[in-house]
């Protein structure tokens, strides 16, 4: 186990930003931290990181209780806040070289400088000042501070913001090329990527946990809150005879004959949908049941809570 989590909470004046939060993450594993802005994820990550302190619980990092002084658990983690600092004046390669001062590399300083040059692609923008880089190439900086002591765990908050889309592309490659031998732990906004690279996802809503495991286990949880069929006819049929099949919640049009429609219910109604053309005398040329996008997951856990 690389992190444990265990009954954190903390509390702004009135606000409880997180409250009674738990797990853990092993070695090896990409977790994506999802949740509504305001959700608590970048108060829990700079607990992680140490650099708020909890009101409650107890955080572990490498079997270290990070309260403990008598241990450095910070030399163990590397952190990506949102907003990314770097000295807009120093050239990248100095940069890191400073960087790596800091953390007493020694010997080993400029063999992982350039190791990291070369994981993260910045190898043609070394010579180059920050402040003239790209804002995708600012995070590939940023990554590279934050793995040049060779941490064991990688806490990375919106690493992809305001990037285009191919920043984003190249950014989840180097996210999932280092998650294969470390921990990490990332949050943001596009579940595309948490999707593509993560092995797990944990959804926390108003600072409670509302969600936690794989993608296909997430999404299993969230199947009983609602099924999404489409169907579609040969000919025009009315939403007021759809909404009349039993177990029929919503119904919408998506084009010409085509309907997207919804049921509170666990049972598959495909057999009363199947029954309702039969009997009316209607052709089905669709009638497909389609899992939840984890985006529709998402609002499912993140809404309801708000009510």
């Amino acid at each position: 186990m690389s992190i444990g989590i265990s009954h954190i909470t903390k509390q702004f004046g009135e606000q409880k930003a997180l409250n009674d939060v738990s797990f853990n993450v092993s070695t090896g594993q990409v977790v994506g931290l999802l949740g509504p802005n305001g959700a608590g994820k970048s108060t829990l990550m700079r607990i992680i990181t140490g650099y708020l302190t909890q009101d409650g619980g107890n955080v572990d990092i490498n079997g270290h209780n990070t309260q403990d002084t008598r241990y450095d658990f910070r030399r163990g983690i590397g952190y990506l806040p949102e907003n990314n600092p770097l000295y807009p004046d120093m050239y990248v390669k100095e940069y890191l070289s400073w960087v790596g001062t800091i953390y007493k590399l020694g010997n080993e300083k400029h063999r992982r400088v350039m190791e990291l040059i070369g994981i993260t692609g910045i190898g043609d923008e070394q010579g180059k000042k920050i402040g003239y880089l790209s804002k995708g190439y600012r995070q590939r900086v940023g990554l590279a501070q934050a793995l040049i002591h060779n941490p064991s765990v990688l806490v990375l908050d919106e690493p992809t913001s305001g990037l285009d889309p191919n920043q984003i592309v190249e950014i989840r490659n180097v996210i999932e090329e280092i998650g294969r031998n470390k921990t990490v732990i990332f949050s943001t906004h596009i579940m595309q990527e948490v999707e593509a690279i993560c092995s797990r996802i944990i959804i926390i809503n108003k600072g409670l946990v509302v969600a936690d495991g794989t993608n296909a286990e997430v999404k299993a949880l969230s199947s009983g809150l609602r099924q999404n069929i489409v169907v579609e006819f040969a000919e025009n049929v009315s939403r007021e005879a759809i909404m009349a099949i039993e177990g029929v919640e919503t119904a919408t049009l998506i084009d010409f004959n085509r309907w997207w429609v919804t049921s509170g219910r666990l049972e598959d109604i495909r057999g009363e949908i199947f029954h309702f053309a039969k009997n009316a005398g209607f052709t089905l040329l669709t009638l497909q049941k389609r899992d939840l996008q984890l985006e529709e997951v998402f609002q499912n856990l993140t809404t309801s809570n708000n009510n």
